[in-house]
């Protein structure tokens, strides 16, 4: 492993225990009435045909997918470590993002909405990267931030007439919600939450997360 990505994990240690302590607080490891636990990596509510990826397929079939709130500063903390997992290990694992605005999240909703509107212009990542490196300006807060999101889309170049009528559109708000109902359905009630290879992944330290996916390329 390159040095900066092994300085990497060891700081993202503290997002990992923070999280482990949200899932004691929360309980969230225990599905919600109704909800049935993965039924293995060919389960198709973790991975649709629509499903967004960070970067491309990787080589082998292991799958990393990720419920995520752009507003959630848990996922805005788990942002660096995913990044730097995937600089090392995305031409092997394909790493897969899945909407999960929670309803706590004033803008969270609006902002998947926009991240999806640019997916449909091809700049799925690119507007992925933007919400997150620039959380710590517009998260918690309490109004629409409509207009902000729609000025991140001028800055990447999108045609703003089509992003309007994406991110104004039933269909958008559709698909981000088939997202939640998956996440529902599979016991996830709090973000970030990530299944590897069909079972959902409960690491306790950075170190963890990253053998994990090196025991799954192994076998």
């Amino acid at each position: 492993m390159k040095p900066q990505v092994k300085v990497s994990l060891i700081l993202a240690a503290v997002f990992v225990l923070v999280v482990g302590g949200l899932l004691l607080l929360t309980g969230r490891d225990d599905a919600e009435p109704g909800s049935d636990a993965a039924g293995g990596a060919t389960d198709s509510r973790l991975v649709r045909d629509d499903s967004r990826l960070l970067g491309e397929r990787g080589s082998s079939d292991i799958v990393l997918v990720e419920f995520l709130d752009f507003e959630c500063e848990a996922c805005g903390a788990a942002y660096p470590l995913v990044e730097e997992l995937r600089e090392e290990y995305g031409d092997r694992v394909t790493f897969v993002a899945r909407y999960f605005p929670l309803p706590g999240h004033f803008n969270g909703e609006r902002a998947a909405r926009a991240v999806e509107s640019a997916a449909r212009q091809d700049r799925f990542l690119e507007m992925y990267q933007k919400m997150y490196d620039t959380q710590a300006e517009w998260g918690e807060q309490q109004v629409p931030l409509d207009d902000l999101f729609r000025g991140f889309a001028a800055e990447l170049g999108l045609d703003l007439a089509r992003y309007d009528a994406d991110y104004a559109s039933d269909d958008v708000a559709a698909r981000v919600q088939r997202d939640v109902t998956d996440g529902v359905s599979l016991g996830v009630r709090g973000t970030p939450t990530f299944f590897l290879d069909g079972e959902l992944l409960r690491p306790t330290s950075a170190a963890d997360f990253e053998q994990a996916l090196v025991d799954a390329l192994a076998e």
